[in-house]
């Protein structure tokens, strides 16, 4: 049942719908003129189509259209030119030249951008080669490649105005799912048998992919005035159950404890065992809601959560008969009852007519969104070496020569554009992601090379072989923006049988291909280590300082909540996302700097813990603003500004520390004072839980910098200074 509801949900997403749109789009224009006995020509706007699909990926309509007419326009010109300068080798090394520097130098526009400039260089790749598909007239090749791209373009926007709402259902369903498995490890927590470190780094890991899928149904939800206007029951259901996740995620990520004291003090008792079963309920319950959202069903719930939160009550009454302290057992049921509540809330949404739109003024939503600035001097600003994307672009222009010299010097087919293409695919601004492509390319090209052979050997009737090829086709489509050595792996087999239609031997196409993959794969990942590299280590110390200080802005609105002061809910917001984004930053350079070689590797273990450290103070500091906003102005008191204001000197002092390049904001402390009203001090049972949220919040702020002191990141002639400061607030 579990695994065809996961087949189900794979043909519902957004990836296999792209899968059949690009296989469609590309299949009809080939079918169309071969039907003409034209086939060759059907291929050229065929590939027009698929080199257009490239910048069609998730986002709102209007960035999506954009990109798509500006590659049109590029494919005719690069088409045009490529092709009326093929015989002279020193125009096509001067223009493969400024094309690809000029194109990868356009992803400091974002990462649409360096889709388009992918493409661009694709287009020229592709024409390299005299092919002789069409006429000799230039301008007509061009013509056709440009007519496929124009297809496509029709193709896609058509299908998003008949269905307008469908790549929002399907990004949040997503956005959903992800949240389900960082629930899923947050129940792990409650069993002994798992190792909490791994699982840490787990959980980390997952908050990078929630963060990501979260960014771009913000994209898809609130950049399309149309949506957040529109009036119908889905446009207004999918902005509520968004928001209603996020905060279930922020819920989710507040629950924070000492697991390890947990695990000793209530090992194999059921209490631990129920909770753990009920957070893995309520992670299915919400795969089951991001099903029907997908298959754009009304969800039926799962599960009645009474009876799970009785058993959970059943069994911490029972260990508080023995003598023993339940009180964390008792805010883990809280906060467990809390998450049933929030889960429930969203099905009802779906039997109530009136849903309305909550906190939806398009001005603060506006504030949560990215906006890509085009101004010339940020393209001006990264022509300097200190710039990854320059670094990669003078790479990309240097291995691209090579590749090109060799596959006139050492010919082997009439594919010989596929080293270049090799290397386009493969060549990443850092060495870990060209270290991963390459060996996602070379895997999946042998294994499907070897499996379309066998399939091409076996079925020697047209019509299973063009059965095979669509599957394939759109297989490959499907997977190679989400599993890339998938993709690989029914991409070749799928253009062996296109080749075998062609008349072309397979097994001469499939020596070929591995040839050139190989040598592509060489000339990539040497060069990321030879020419301009760009290694993790470089950049750790701007992400360590920028996820401080978010955690510092954050930790400043619950003091400014403690004082009285007023905060809206968008300013609280906005701060709490720019945690989330420099988290998933941090974590993303961390991810890649381990996989590079041990001698580019350094404080690996010790920035494994300031990733964890930093991950407990934002789970400690979401805590602690609940309990604030929730408290009576009586429960807050001056002795909680102390505390706090001490736990902010002792992470401004380690911020401080952080050199900060012209580049970077610099770092501003809060100025906050202290009501003169405010209480001295207060022994109500509120004012106690919150003296001992700030306790927890103070301790990982000290060992933040006493990790950030042992990584010899700081300039020790302050911390002396830091010590004093932090005893005249004790």
């Amino acid at each position: 049942m579990k695994q065809t509801q996961e087949i189900k949900t794979f043909i519902y997403s957004q990836y296999f719908a792209d899968g059949l749109r690009i296989a469609f789009g590309a299949l009809v224009p080939a079918v169309a003129f071969s039907y003409f006995d034209n086939i060759q020509t059907g291929i050229v706007v065929s590939l027009g189509a698929v080199i257009t699909s490239i910048v069609d990926t998730p986002g709102p309509t209007k960035d999506r259209r954009n990109a798509m007419c500006v590659l049109v326009g590029i494919i005719f010109l690069v088409s045009f030119l490529t092709k009326t300068i093929n015989q002279y080798d020193f125009a096509i090394v001067a223009m493969l030249s400024i094309l690809s520097f000029s194109m990868c130098m356009i992803a400091v526009y974002g990462t649409r951008a360096a889709s388009l400039g992918t493409a661009s260089i694709l287009v020229m790749i592709l024409n390299i080669d005299d092919l002789r598909m069409t006429a000799d007239s230039s301008i007509e090749h061009a013509f056709y490649a440009t007519l496929g791209g124009a297809w496509y373009t029709l193709l896609s926007l058509t299908l998003t105005q008949f269905r307008p709402f469908r790549l929002s259902q399907q990004a949040l369903a997503e956005s959903i799912q992800n949240t389900a498995s960082y629930l899923r490890l947050k129940a792990n927590f409650y069993d002994s048998k798992t190792d909490s470190d791994k699982n840490y780094q787990k959980l980390i890991d997952q908050q990078v992919v929630i963060h990501q899928h979260q960014d771009t149904v913000r994209e898809l939800l609130f950049k399309s005035k149309a949506i957040v206007k529109d009036t119908t029951r889905l446009g207004r259901l999918l902005v509520i159950i968004f928001t209603d996740m996020v905060d279930i995620f922020e819920k989710t990520m507040a629950t924070h404890y000492d697991y390890q004291a947990i695990r000793k003090n209530f090992e194999n008792t059921n209490a631990l065992r129920a909770i753990k079963l009920t957070l893995n309920r309520l992670a299915n319950e919400m795969d089951n809601l991001a099903y029907h959202i997908n298959a754009n069903n009304r969800p039926r719930k799962l599960y009645d959560f009474k009876s799970d939160l009785e058993n959970i009550k059943i069994a911490i009454d029972k260990i508080e008969a023995e003598g023993k302290n339940v009180v964390v057992l008792r805010k883990i049921m809280v906060n467990v009852r809390d998450l049933t509540t929030k889960v429930t809330n969203i099905y009802q949404y779906f039997d109530t007519q009136g849903a309305e739109l909550k906190n939806s003024d398009e001005t603060d939503l506006n504030k949560f969104l990215s906006h890509q600035s085009f101004n010339p001097k940020i393209f001006k600003d990264n022509l300097t070496l200190n710039s990854t994307t320059f670094r990669h672009a003078l790479r990309m222009v240097i291995v691209m020569l090579i590749a090109f010299i060799v596959s006139k010097l050492i010919p082997f087919g009439n594919h010989s554009y596929w080293i270049l293409m090799t290397v386009l695919v493969i060549l990443k601004p850092g060495w870990s992601l060209t270290k991963q492509r390459n060996y996602q390319r070379m895997t999946g090209t042998v294994i499907g090379g070897l499996a379309g052979v066998g399939i091409l050997l076996v079925a020697d009737q047209e019509i299973i072989r063009f059965s095979f090829l669509m599957i394939f086709m759109v297989l490959a489509y499907s997977f190679i923006r989400i599993n890339y050595i998938l993709g690989v792996m029914f991409l070749t087999p799928y253009l062996l049988m296109l080749y075998s239609f062609l008349g072309v031997s397979t097994i001469e196409i499939l020596k070929e291909r591995v040839v050139d993959t190989i040598i592509g794969s060489l000339l990539a990942f040497s060069s990321s280590y030879i020419i301009f590299p760009s290694w993790e280590s470089k950049n750790v110390q701007s992400s360590m300082r920028k996820l401080l200080i978010a955690n510092y802005n954050y930790l400043a609105k619950a003091l400014a909540y403690i004082t009285g002061i007023e905060v809206s809910a968008t300013d609280y917001k906005l701060v709490r996302k720019d945690v989330y984004v420099n988290m998933a930053n941090m974590t993303s350079i961390f991810q890649r700097m381990i996989t590079e070689p041990k001698s580019k590797q350094k404080n690996a273990k010790d920035l494994n813990k300031f990733l964890i450290y930093n991950h407990i103070l934002s789970s400690y500091s979401v805590a602690l603003v609940n309990v604030v906003t929730n408290a009576d102005n009586e429960s807050l008191t001056t002795e909680h500004v102390k505390l706090i204001r001490k736990s902010l000197v002792q992470l401004a002092q380690t911020i401080k520390q952080f050199k900060a390049t012209n580049e970077e904001e610099p770092f501003t402390e809060a100025e906050i004072k202290t009501p003169v009203f405010m209480n001295n001090s207060s022994e109500n049972e509120e004012a106690k839980l919150i003296a001992e949220q700030i306790s927890f919040v103070n301790k990982i702020t000290n060992d933040l910098n006493k990790i950030c002191e042992k990584m010899d990141l700081l300039n020790n002639n302050n911390i002396e200074k830091t010590n004093e400061n932090i005893q005249m607030l004790a």
